[in-house]
């Protein structure tokens, strides 16, 4: 017995959904614990100094800046070497 492709295309993207939630999830684990370890230093209080506050804060926004840059980066890169593939692939009448 066979799936449908349909049935088939519906258990692929659920494992992509699951895989890209997972990946957020680490993400945003290693970003918490992160910056709780360089930042949150007083454990006498429940409460959380107005300076953890601020450097959480600092931490998570450098975090996500640093993230997004990376990201730029990484697809400026992929575009560039697609661009040098197909190049290539004409230049030998591959295309």
């Amino acid at each position: 017995m066979t799936k449908a492709p349909e049935s088939v295309a519906l258990d692929q993207l659920d494992k992509e959904q699951m895989k890209t939630f997972s990946d957020f999830l680490m993400s945003y684990n290693k970003l918490s614990e992160m910056c709780f370890t360089d930042c949150v230093r007083d454990f006498t209080s429940r409460d959380v100094q107005e300076k953890e506050e601020k450097c959480s804060l600092n931490c998570m926004e450098k975090y996500l800046k640093m993230n997004q840059r990376i990201s730029q980066r990484f697809q400026e890169f992929q575009m560039i070497t697609n661009e040098n593939a197909l190049a290539m692939a004409k230049k030998t009448g591959q295309l």
